[in-house]
């Protein structure tokens, strides 16, 4: 039997739909405000269990709160995931189709790329190739700016990368859709966009993971093979970071 689904409960779900995405330390300010506002027993330490009592109360309508990890700096963040939806019709109410054709190009691209970001320019080549409808470049820098603002993509320096949000909400449709392309984080087992790869074995890892792994390793090593890690130990993460991404 799922446990009792409080109004403390209830305004938390509220403000995480609406914020789309939430800072884990947004998210324990947020669960300790929604409990002491509605008299509800508060222990700071039990955040996990008391999001574990929205999901039991969301399952049956195939929503989820999903736990992510930002690849620029490592930090947490929550997301409400709608289960039942591909990545088509997750959009499909916030965008035109052309619009819509748009993003899985860039997606394509950022994908497909060796680093996990593609360029202003190359997304803006793609503009007049577009099946539905030829979008001018002027129009299609407009999208990409909504795209940014709605945390579907990430922007920094006219380079673009999937943001939190996207990954958390379609980690599972890219793994199945880009399957031969898409690595998932060999120590979090989490989708991996940029990431650093083993010449040897080829396994990848989020940047601060791998940070975080090889601290203080003067000699760093495959976690898998054991091999010599011969890319650069990310070293800190301000903004968008491509320190060490994947080759």
């Amino acid at each position: 039997m799922a446990a009792h689904m409080t109004n403390a409960h209830r305004r938390f779900l509220q403000v995480l739909m609406s914020n789309r995405i939430t800072e884990g330390s947004e998210a324990r300010k947020l669960h300790q405000h929604c409990c002491e506002t509605d008299k509800v027993y508060y222990a700071h330490d039990k955040l996990d269990d008391f999001i574990s009592t929205i999901n039991s109360h969301l399952q049956p309508l195939f929503m989820q709160i999903r736990k992510g990890i930002s690849e620029d700096d490592g930090r947490a963040h929550y997301a409400v995931v709608n289960l039942a939806e591909t990545e088509v019709t997750k959009m499909a109410s916030d965008y035109t189709e052309m619009e819509l054709e748009l993003f899985r190009k860039t997606m394509d691209l950022i994908i497909l790329s060796e680093n996990g970001f593609a360029s202003s320019t190359d997304i803006l080549n793609l503009a007049d190739q577009l099946k539905t409808k030829k979008m001018k470049k002027k129009e299609a820098e407009q999208v990409l700016k909504v795209f940014v603002e709605d945390k579907w993509l990430s922007e920094k320096n006219g380079e673009y990368t999937l943001h939190t949000r996207c990954i958390i909400e379609m980690e599972q449709y890219i793994l199945s859709y880009y399957q031969d392309l898409a690595k998932k984080c060999n120590l979090c087992h989490s989708l991996a966009i940029q990431s650093q790869v083993c010449e040897s074995c080829g396994i990848g890892m989020h940047l601060p993971c791998a940070r975080k792994y090889f601290r203080g390793q003067t000699e760093p090593r495959c976690p898998k093979c054991n091999e010599f890690w011969s890319c650069d130990t990310p070293v800190f993460f301000t903004g968008v970071n491509r320190m060490g991404s994947q080759t």
